[in-house]
């Protein structure tokens, strides 16, 4: 099996489709198809802030459901699920802007996408391991003790990291380095925290590098072990990009 790990995407379809032409895609019936029969694993985050969201929920579901790809869910797939459920969630920090593309659709287009995405969240697992690549996929990550497992706290740390409850003085949610102390065999393949180069550490790669904050969409490929990426077309928002020491 070879797989092509593909960043937060939130709603950049443009640079999408062009890293899909950088690592040899082709398309096909408006589907990327790699000759070597490569698939592309997203991990989570399709919507929100980016100019193309519906897009982008499309073409994702369309994959998943031919099997020609894969997906977890992040933070703010799970919003937007919640959203569509009619649950009483925010409409901001980025839902605003999918639930704006939904609302400019025609009733019939809104209803055909909404059903999309909700058919493509549900049916999704919520981390995915890969053994035969010895790869876990996990939005924002999983902590060795809790791979194989289940529940409201495996849910917590997959959406949103190994939190503490606190906020920065940028109002943004305190997170715990949780990479710097993972020593398992598998690789961890997350994104959610947007970093301006792709971050390794022992068996753990962050592939987040912000391209709806103007930095650049990036691929890892498995087995591999290649990084590749493409430049946003965003404008670039320095203050949204995480260091560690």
């Amino acid at each position: 099996m070879k797989l092509d790990f593909i960043g937060d995407v939130h709603g950049c379809l443009p640079e999408l489709l062009e890293l899909f032409s950088k690592l040899g895609y082709g398309m096909r019936d408006g589907m990327p198809i790699h000759p070597e029969n490569r698939r592309p694993f997203f991990i989570g985050d399709l919507t929100d802030r980016g100019p193309d969201s519906l897009g982008v929920i499309e073409l994702v579901y369309r994959l998943v459901e031919e099997e020609l790809g894969f997906y977890v869910p992040g933070n703010h797939c799970d919003k937007l699920y919640r959203y569509l459920l009619g649950n009483n969630v925010q409409v901001k920090h980025g839902l605003e802007t999918t639930v704006a593309e939904l609302q400019n659709c025609d009733p019939n287009k809104r209803r055909k996408l909404s059903n999309m995405f909700m058919q493509l969240y549900k049916k999704a697992p919520l981390y995915e391991q890969v053994p035969e690549l010895g790869v876990v996929a996990a939005h924002a990550g999983i902590k060795e003790s809790l791979i194989g497992k289940e529940g409201k706290k495996v849910k917590s740390f997959v959406l949103y990291g190994d939190t503490t409850g606190e906020m920065d003085e940028l109002g943004r949610p305190v997170r715990l380095d949780w990479a710097k102390h993972y020593h398992g065999e598998d690789w961890i393949i997350y994104g959610h925290t947007p970093v301006l180069e792709a971050r390794i550490i022992h068996h753990t790669i962050n592939i987040d590098t912000g391209c709806v904050f103007g930095n650049k969409l990036t691929a890892y490929r498995f087995p591999e072990q290649s990084l590749h990426s493409v430049s946003s077309q965003q404008p670039f928002v320095e203050e949204k990009f995480r260091s560690f020491d």
